[in-house]
């Protein structure tokens, strides 16, 4: 009896071994870039920003170690350090931001409230960051451009804020310096801008910065409220694959490590053009309808979000089928429920009375002689939210669609291209959940194939089981 408590207690320390283990080994999940000089100041490089594994508790020191060390296995042109490590407004990680406490990343996260994978640091080389040269990544050939696509083009999807920090960035460029013959401060060296028709006059000065991915889900309707991420827990034998695996950069792996910031749960469901009077100063609307098209015909993804009465407007049909379900106003989904939910004739002429301001805003507005007009009311207004209301975006939106001439083709053929387009809530089936898993079964007619046979006739009772919930 003593021998076996002796067992059991070895056995039960050596598990609480093993679970101390995998603490220590928990790995959090951020994103390193590049900083190098653009003008006087420093920038971001596109393109060069890259996950890094690391432990929460992790200090500036070690932490940059392992940023440059991960920034040399893709980029075997860098240049020989020393580097430093930089917060996103250019300022050097010492501190974290706004108190004496030395830096730590999950001190950072949490003053910060964002998830460690929105967490977005820079490496630069010293003598960029302490002004010892004054040389600049940008080329030096000449690009004239108006200032709507000059920003554009500055635009990438790498997810972080300049935000304002206690410490100071290490060049501060003059106040007056650049904006002369109406030039943005923005202008790039070797960059001429040449004023849009409708920026005659002084710059204006936008204080929020978006990225060209959240410019391109803002042009669409409802918002979805972004919601934050756990902490992210990697085991420690897939993250020594991935470090063994950088020295075998693949095509593939550079297009995943660039997609990473993209939040690709922010849009999605049947979602609809609305206005916005900034987007239309830019000309967004057709910039979204042209890139949808120049991805779908070469061969890449559909945006598989708008709606489907959207598309059929875009595609020349006429047949409206929206549901109050879509209107993401409160009150406005409240007043058309009250339309909808009327039992009588008075009633329903008291819900058009009561909302008559609103039904008169898009000429709903009329008078009734049976309940069964409510639903020419409710139809009537649905379409003028979701068309009318938006119909000179929708147009400029068209225009970019018709590039390649993949309007004409969805004008042509509705019922094959929708679906590129289109959201559709199509169920799993077992028979197709099946399919994704090939078995790897011994040779036929071994003891092994025998129980392993009976082991995928469970699998597939399981799967038929779980349809039927």
């Amino acid at each position: 009896m003593e021998y076996r408590s002796s067992k059991s207690k070895e056995k039960q320390s050596f598990n609480c071994g093993k679970v101390r283990l995998k603490q220590e080994r928990r790995q959090v999940q951020i994103n390193i870039g590049m900083m190098s000089p653009q003008g006087v100041d420093l920038k971001p490089r596109r393109g060069k920003t890259l996950p890094l594994f690391t432990d929460p508790e992790i200090a500036a020191p070690v932490l940059l170690e392992r940023a440059v060390q991960k920034m040399r296995a893709f980029n075997k042109d860098m240049d020989e350090g020393p580097y430093i490590l930089l917060y996103p407004d250019c300022s050097e990680v010492v501190n974290v931001p706004g108190s004496e406490k030395p830096f730590t990343l999950a001190e950072y996260k949490k003053d910060l409230g964002k998830a460690y994978a929105r967490i977005t640091l820079f490496i630069c080389l010293e003598k960029h960051f302490r002004g010892g040269d004054d040389t600049s990544d940008s080329d030096s050939e000449i690009v004239i451009t108006s200032r709507s696509t000059a920003k554009f083009n500055q635009a990438d999807t790498v997810v972080f804020e300049f935000e304002p920090r206690n410490q100071s960035t290490p060049k501060h460029k003059p106040e007056n310096e650049g904006k002369a013959l109406g030039h943005s401060s923005t202008t790039q060296h070797g960059q001429i801008v040449i004023s849009d028709t409708e920026d005659m006059g002084p710059p204006k000065t936008n204080t929020n910065k978006t990225t060209c991915y959240s410019t391109y889900t803002d042009l669409y309707a409802p918002c979805v409220e972004e919601e934050d991420e756990e902490l992210v827990a990697v085991n420690m034998t897939s993250v020594l694959d991935t470090e063994m695996e950088e020295m075998n950069v693949t095509l593939p792996a550079i297009i995943a490590n660039l997609s990473q910031p993209i939040d690709h749960g922010r849009v999605n469901g049947h979602r609809f053009l609305v206005y916005n009077a900034n987007a239309v100063r830019e000309d967004e609307y057709y910039l979204a309808g042209k890139m949808i098209a120049v991805s779908v015909v070469h061969g890449g993804p559909g945006p598989h979000f708008l709606s489907e009465d959207l598309v059929r407007y875009l595609a020349g049909q006429p047949s409206f089928k929206a549901t109050v379900n879509l209107i993401t106003d409160e009150e406005v989904g409240k007043a058309l429920e009250e339309i909808e939910n009327a039992a009588s004739v008075d009633a329903l002429r008291e819900m058009t009375m009561r909302h008559s301001t609103m039904l008169q805003t898009a000429g709903c507005l009329r008078h009734v002689a049976s309940v069964e007009e409510k639903k020419g009311i409710v139809s009537d207004y649905l379409q003028w939210y979701i068309i009318g209301r938006n119909s000179s975006v929708i147009d400029r939106f068209k225009e970019g669609l018709s590039a390649l001439q993949f309007l004409n083709a969805l004008q042509q053929h509705p019922t094959l291209l929708a679906p590129v387009l289109c959201h559709s809530e199509k169920r799993l089936t077992a028979l197709e959940l099946e399919r994704l898993f090939k078995p790897d079964l011994s040779p036929p007619g071994s003891n092994r194939r025998l129980g392993e046979s009976q082991t995928l006739g469970y699998w597939a009772d399981y799967l038929l089981d779980c349809e039927g919930l």
